[in-house]
């Protein structure tokens, strides 16, 4: 009787070992960051973000027009890419950002069909949701705490209204054929004070994931509209108030905190500068962006790359906080200068 008592204590606290392990490894797993409780804490100091008013530090205006955006965005400005959800699990792009059909094509496409879910992909507030026929179609634009603006373009029906709070993956609408369109696809832009940045810069479709914890607008300070001296030093001052700090996910402790920290990526490009006085200006404004950063291709190697840039393969490592071990992914942007 007593061997038959002592057996099954036996049995019971191995299978409660069990248990308490696979609870041990459960929690230290590495959490999907797509999946990760987006609503965030800061840990040093404490910043409200305010989705009432997303990014009230760079923008001074809230309008139904695209490109009008006022307001001022300081030099070396950082856009915080962590709790971003992509907008669709769709990896095709079927249209790249720039120059086609004569006319400068402001994002990518993306091959969605009619039907599909679209989803934001940041926290923010939705400025408009409206209708172009000879453009976008049905599209929705939404503000985001980090500064960037997203378009999501040719849909077959929207799903929130103007001036609705969204969370990072979010059903925002369903993909279409609406508007200058020849096929059913996404049209996703990224815009910071109504520029038109290459989404593909931040966003790789290809593997579902952005390309670094960090984008960094590298130039001279951009203001648009009428601001007082005074005013710009107060959003300078907010501005940098981003800089050194750690947005979380709610469920992370300070510990896994810091550790992201050291891991953390950055895609540094030039883009924003004041818009240039004549054609030779603009020239030797594309030139020199050229020049300072390079997206990888399949097949490249560090010393290929410092090669073609009159560079050396320690200053790239400098440069973009790499080893020459570093394995290097297509679409990946380093600085070169």
């Amino acid at each position: 009787m007593r061997l038959t008592k002592i057996l099954s204590i036996a049995i019971f606290s191995s299978m409660s070992l069990g248990t308490l392990a696979q609870d041990l490894i459960a929690s230290q797993a590495p959490s999907d960051r797509k999946m990760q409780d987006i609503n965030k804490v800061k840990l040093n100091r404490t910043i409200n973000v305010d989705l009432s008013d997303p990014a009230s530090d760079i923008y001074t205006n809230w309008t139904r027009k695209i490109r009008t955006e006022e307001g001022h965005v300081p030099a070396n400005f950082k856009v915080d890419l962590r709790g971003f959800f992509m907008p669709t699990p769709s990896r095709i792009v079927t249209s790249k950002f720039g120059r086609r059909w004569g006319r400068q094509h402001e994002g990518l496409d993306i091959k969605v069909y009619t039907g599909d879910t679209i989803r934001a992909a940041f926290d923010g507030k939705v400025r408009i949701v409206d209708f172009n026929r000879r453009g976008y179609g049905y599209y929705v634009v939404i503000r985001h705490p980090n500064g960037l603006e997203t378009l999501y373009g040719h849909l077959s029906k929207q799903l929130v209204r103007e001036d609705q709070i969204v969370r990072a993956g979010e059903v925002i609408g369903l993909g279409g054929s609406t508007g200058r369109s020849f096929g059913s696809h996404l049209h996703f832009e990224t815009r910071l004070l109504g520029q038109p940045i290459d989404p593909a810069l931040m966003f790789d479709f290809a593997n579902q994931d952005v390309t670094g914890d960090f984008f960094a607008v590298r130039n001279r300070s951009l203001t648009k509209g009428t601001l007082a001296a005074a005013n710009v030093e107060a959003m300078e001052e907010q501005a940098k108030q981003r800089e050194g700090v750690l947005l979380v996910s709610s469920d992370l402790s300070a510990v896994e905190a810091a550790e992201n920290v050291s891991g953390e990526e950055t895609a540094n490009v030039d883009i924003l500068a004041v818009q240039p006085s004549s054609k030779k200006a603009s020239r030797s404004s594309r030139r020199s962006q050229r020049s300072a950063t390079y997206r990888v291709k399949s097949g490249d190697n560090l010393s290929a790359i410092a090669k073609r840039h009159g560079t050396t393969v320690d200053r790239l490592c400098r440069l973009n906080g790499i080893s020459k071990r570093t394995i290097l992914r297509p679409g990946q942007v380093l600085k070169c200068s």
